[in-house]
């Protein structure tokens, strides 16, 4: 069998898929000492250090120093880009700023019955760098979803940077930086480049917050800097949960695991169903489909080792495995899912249908595809305008409002023994003021 099988109707259930999830968390290494040294050295050192760690880790040759593309090579490089590529990123942007532009927060303000106002005002983010992964995971769906929201919200400056110091970078990803307004292109990847962005160096902009996704390198060096810089979250691999029943096409199921399993031999793919007869029809599709695939090893490895099908013989203990996993991704490809839907409380983005596989949202359906993994979408949730907007509270109390509302506040700061808190306020309420 492909996919390993659990029982959801037996009693310990819950706590033998909490030890599957938690084995694949810790299987993801911690390299935080090589990380810390990484960040020193380029706090440090700057671009010397950046060309150095480039160099070092991607195995380059190449005698380059030049880690940022010219205007000129940004405008030549993307005109290569072939033309269907070209129309579908176009429809893609589209669809994705549309999506995100009924994201936006209005300013509102309002008055208390003392006159006072009180009101919540948005501003941008200065600026923002966005990680683009390279070499074999050339996304230029990545920059789309990164930049898009940062674009929305009204951010002026977005700086972009991914691997290419020793190979020719992908044209669409430069295409698709150019259409999203990215001021800036560097040429490296890894825990370097998140350390330049963070402190800035002779040809890297410093900039206020880091969003996109890479390797454990990337991710590990994101959670280093939070501090420093904003950051959207410490993503792990990608993964997909699929409720499915005996309506369900078995060969469609296999193929969204499998879209789902190619990402990274640490990605997650899960079948929950109340239907055994369904499992074994997937687990041959699996075996059938992934014959052709490109990517049939890192596929095949994933599926092996964090591949799960899960039989529950009733819809409750369904929409309890699908909050205890709380995917990144969640397909409901039910005959009816509307019982299923209202339950669900944990998941990054949901799939409703047959038709409706988690690869359109990956690219043009319009929602963001950057989502929380690893069961942290239990209290987060997928990148949005709002991650590139800083809310600010505005108060402006008045007279009456600190003469009635002040003895109170007087008598909280007394409770909290700060006599300074009390002393402000009981100076605006001597008599003559």
């Amino acid at each position: 069998m492909m996919l390993k099988l659990i029982n959801a109707n037996q009693k310990r259930f819950e706590k033998k898929l909490k030890i599957i999830l938690d084995s694949r968390k810790f299987t993801q290494n911690k390299n935080t000492a090589i990380i810390k040294n990484i960040l020193f050295n380029v706090k440090r050192k700057g671009d010397r250090a950046v060309v150095y760690y480039e160099k070092k880790y991607s195995k380059i040759k190449n005698k380059s120093r030049t880690i940022k593309f010219s205007k000129s090579d940004i405008v030549k490089i993307s005109k290569k880009i072939d033309s269907k590529l070209k129309k579908s990123i176009d429809i893609s942007f589209a669809r994705i700023k549309k999506f995100h532009s009924h994201q936006k927060f209005s300013d509102y303000k309002f008055k208390d019955k003392f006159n006072s106002e009180l009101s919540y005002k948005y501003t941008p983010i200065e600026s923002v760098g966005v990680y683009v992964p390279g070499g074999t995971a050339s996304y230029p769906s990545t920059v789309l979803m990164n930049c898009i929201p940062a674009l929305v919200a009204g951010v002026k400056n977005i700086y972009l940077t991914t691997p290419c110091l020793d190979s020719k970078v992908n044209p669409a990803i430069i295409y698709a930086a150019k259409k999203c307004g990215v001021k800036e292109i560097y040429k490296t990847g890894g825990a370097h480049s998140i350390a330049a962005l963070t402190y800035g160096t002779k040809t890297f902009q410093k900039v206020d917050k880091i969003v996109g996704p890479g390797n454990q390198f990337v991710a590990f060096a994101k959670k280093e800097v939070f501090g420093d810089v904003g950051i959207d979250m410490i993503a792990g691999p990608s993964e997909v949960t699929i409720v499915a029943d005996k309506y369900s096409n078995p060969d469609w199921i296999a193929a969204d695991l499998i879209a789902q399993a190619e990402h990274d031999v640490l990605a997650q793919a899960i079948l929950v169903t109340n239907n055994k007869d369904l499992i074994k029809k997937v687990n041959n599709c699996l075996k059938n489909q992934l014959k052709n695939l490109p990517k049939k090893d890192i596929a095949t490895k994933s599926l092996k080792k964090f591949g799960l099908a899960i039989f529950a013989n009733n819809k409750d203990k369904m929409i309890n495995a699908v909050n205890l996993i709380a995917p990144e991704h969640l397909e409901l490809n039910l005959k009816d899912h509307k019982k299923i839907l209202s339950k669900i409380k944990n998941a990054g983005s949901i799939f409703i249908g047959k038709f409706s596989p988690e690869a359109m949202g990956d690219y043009i359906a319009g929602p963001n595809h950057v989502l929380p993994t690893s069961g942290s979408a239990k209290y987060s949730s997928g990148l949005s305008v709002g991650d590139f907007l800083k809310r600010h509270s505005l108060i402006k109390i008045s007279k009456t409002g600190i003469e009635r509302l002040g003895p109170s506040v007087i008598n909280l700061a007394k409770h909290e023994n700060l006599e300074g808190h009390a002393h402000s306020i009981k100076i605006r309420l001597k008599k003559g003021n």
